[in-house]
């Protein structure tokens, strides 16, 4: 095999590593996180009192505008407080685009938790129109 095929063969496997990972960064692939739109996760924090809602963006972020009555984890500080959480609930999980909250929602899933990942986070919450508070 000549150095051009070993470089053309790792480049290949090289981007398609790439490729798996951000499919599977975005949720697309091999997960088994629950994810709603914003339609319906205000839906659900309307109606159904056994949810927890967490913000796991950063603090300036979470002053910027939240969901009312939202907890901040930030996703970085999650695994060190969930002891905060309540285990018997669902926790409904936004962030600002739906990223850093898939990687939250797999954190509460290892623990025992019971996640819905809101997708698109609060700019689709934002886009929905629905009401944030400062």
């Amino acid at each position: 095999m000549t150095l051009k095929k070993i470089w053309n063969i790792s480049y290949y496997i090289i981007m398609l590593s790439l490729i798996g990972y951000f499919v599977y960064a975005k949720g697309w692939f091999g997960s088994s996180i629950n994810s709603i739109t914003p339609a319906q996760a205000h839906e659900i924090i309307a109606n159904d009192t056994n949810i927890t809602l967490l913000d796991v963006r950063t603090p300036s972020e979470f002053n910027s505008g939240h969901i009312k009555d939202a907890v901040l984890i930030p996703v970085d500080e999650l695994e060190r407080n969930l002891n905060q959480l309540d285990k018997t609930k669902k926790v409904v999980v936004y962030c600002r685009s739906g990223n850093r909250s898939l990687s939250a929602s797999r954190i509460l899933q290892d623990n025992g938790f019971v996640p819905l990942n809101v997708e698109d986070g609060i700019n689709g919450w934002n886009s929905n129109g629905y009401e944030v508070v400062r």
